[in-house]
């Protein structure tokens, strides 16, 4: 499937938007647990994995960022969730290919976007399939650098934020399977938290906030993002605001990190 796809779009055409990737190597592994809030009770509603692999088609290098988010059969009842994301990039981080396979309670879709620059302009090219076999398509060019939600976690890693300020806010397009939008990600600050992990590990953390604005340009919070204030911005806790209410994922195991986690708080 994902060569299948891939071979819609010439790969060696990509090459804007680079960025040194600072943060990770390929094999690292996060495994979270989800918990869903239902009438003010938190309820542990399965589990979710962010990988991230090596990739090459046609002699170009990459990585492949796959999520996986499954609810359980107890959280099945209320909202089945069966969510699979993957980002493929450059090694210099520039998105090329994203998927998203998303069955959401009743609502089923398969969002796909593949992008390439020239010219100094980005093109991006998106196709959804709903439940219904509908398919709509979209095109896009534009002056500046798109990306999508995976592609733009993976770069946000290796930003350094020892000049950020409080409530400072980062602007960028991201391609959402439909068409190409404008978001916003604001810098909340520094917080400690408390993994749900066998040893209750505490990490220092910069946080950030996805938001987006309504007609009357009022603020609204899409997903808070907590990272290891250390090498590795590690997202260790994700709190995710959804149309049936709220969701939170907590970090439980990390595997290959590339840096040592000198972000935990020490008892």
């Amino acid at each position: 499937m994902l060569i299948t796809a891939l071979t819609m779009l010439p790969i060696k055409a990509t090459a804007g938007c680079p960025q040194e990737n600072n943060a990770f190597f390929s094999g690292e592994q996060l495994t979270y647990e989800l918990f869903f809030n239902w009438k003010f009770v938190w309820v542990k509603a399965g589990t979710a994995s962010l990988k991230m692999d090596s990739f090459n088609y046609n002699g170009t290098a990459g990585y492949t960022n796959t999520l996986l988010a499954i609810s359980n059969k107890r959280a099945d009842f209320f909202f089945k969730m069966r969510d699979t994301l993957k980002s493929v990039m450059t090694r210099e981080l520039e998105p090329i290919y994203f998927r998203k396979g998303a069955e959401e309670g009743k609502r089923y879709t398969v969002d796909e976007a593949w992008f390439s620059h020239h010219d100094g302009k980005t093109y991006v090219k998106q196709r959804r399939l709903h439940k219904d076999g509908e398919i709509t398509f979209s095109e896009d060019t534009k002056d500046e650098c798109v990306f999508d939600m995976l592609n733009i976690l993976a770069r946000a890693r290796s930003f350094d934020p020892t000049n950020y300020k409080v409530g400072q806010k980062i602007n960028f397009l991201m391609a959402t399977g439909r068409k190409v939008e404008e978001q916003t990600l604001i810098y909340r600050g520094k917080k400690n938290f408390t993994a749900e992990d066998d040893k209750e590990t505490t990490y220092r953390c910069l946080v950030f906030s996805l938001v987006e604005y309504d007609k009357r340009g009022k603020e609204k919070e899409v997903i808070t993002f907590y990272v290891t204030d250390d090498d590795n911005h590690l997202p260790v806790r994700l709190d995710l605001y959804l149309n049936f209410g709220s969701a939170k994922a907590f970090l439980k195991k990390v595997k290959g990190n590339r840096y040592p986690l000198s972000s935990i708080v020490k008892k």
